[in-house]
């Protein structure tokens, strides 16, 4: 299923119950907990999934078997008692599991927030894309951001509980790599598993038409120029209205960087505004995906038309 404007999900309300999952990598069990505490302190009612704590047997790199973590999920967005699914962290393995999820049972729940980043970008854009859900792009509850950060935690929790108070986003950082302004329905997440996802069955087709999102951690410049390439190349890019770049923690002199973006996307043609603090910074903005919104790279505001959740 295929939307140009995903449903948004319902707010969160005082007690409301609420499910973390590990659907890629294994938790750090402290963090996880500290994590949980800070949702109780939202006046919610946590749960950690059944194999959050999990981490598989022979690859130490995934919190579970893939058809555990698929389980994990896929309970937690159809029982009707839980109001939303938060990722305790990214890592990698939504890739292995997003295609053992039950997608008739997933459209036939009533939609819910699913928060998360990084490795969750490939379940962001399966549920925009067979689910015609909108989500959201923020941190992961169990990461050391979510945990550190008085700004990043109150962005998240005004964003799920009170939406009509951050719809403009004004990021004291951002500035214009491309000036201009530009109006779409917002997409993207982590540079990487875009591009890896071009290509494999269900995926979408391109960006045409969206104010696109990306960021990445840990890929020196080349492998950016690589990812971004791999879009070029394939014509997920042709046709996108902008781009709001976040954060490139671990890839480099932001000089560096900056010389690869320049190079890859400002012969779009399209405005594009840089450094405006989301993804694996040390503070991050939550973003919602699949929502109309207006860029002005130029100004560094990204103001939606309509609230994240209703």
């Amino acid at each position: 299923m295929t939307a140009a404007e995903p449903v948004r999900p319902p707010r969160l309300r005082p007690g409301d119950r609420v499910a973390v999952v590990a659907p890629s990598g294994p938790l750090a069990p402290e963090r996880l907990d500290r994590g949980l505490d800070v949702l109780r302190g939202w006046d919610l009612d946590p749960v950690a999934a059944p194999h959050a704590r999990d981490t598989h047997p022979t690859l130490r790199y995934l919190a579970a078997a893939d058809e555990e973590r698929a389980h994990d999920l896929q309970q937690a967005w159809c029982d009707p008692a839980v109001k939303a699914v938060f990722a305790a962290r990214g890592g990698y393995g939504a890739q292995r599991m997003v295609d053992l999820l039950d997608w008739d049972a997933l459209r036939a729940a009533a939609p819910k927030p699913l928060v998360g980043f990084s490795d969750v970008t490939v379940l962001h854009e399966a549920f925009a894309v067979r689910a015609g859900v909108s989500t959201l792009h923020g941190p992961a509850v169990a990461g050391e951001v979510f945990l550190k950060d008085d700004a990043t935690r109150e962005h998240l929790r005004r964003t799920l509980f009170a939406p009509e108070t951050v719809r403009a986003l004004v990021s004291p950082t951002a500035r214009p790599l491309v000036p201009g302004r530009a109006r779409g329905v917002t997409l993207g997440g982590c540079l990487t598993m875009l591009a890896t996802e071009v290509g494999t069955p269900r995926a979408r087709r391109g960006a045409a038409g969206g104010l696109l999102m990306l960021e990445d951690i840990g890929e020196p410049p080349y492998r950016l120029d690589r990812a971004l390439t791999q879009l070029l190349r394939a014509g997920w890019l042709d046709g996108v209205a902008g781009i709001v770049l976040g954060s490139w923690a671990g890839c480099g002199p932001y000089e560096r960087v900056r010389e690869v973006l320049r190079d890859r996307l400002g012969g779009l043609g399209v405005p594009v505004a840089e450094e405006f603090g989301f993804g694996h910074g040390d503070s991050a903005l939550t973003l919602p995906l699949g929502v109309p919104a207006e860029l002005d790279a130029t100004a560094g505001t990204l103001t939606f038309e309509r609230t994240a959740t209703v």
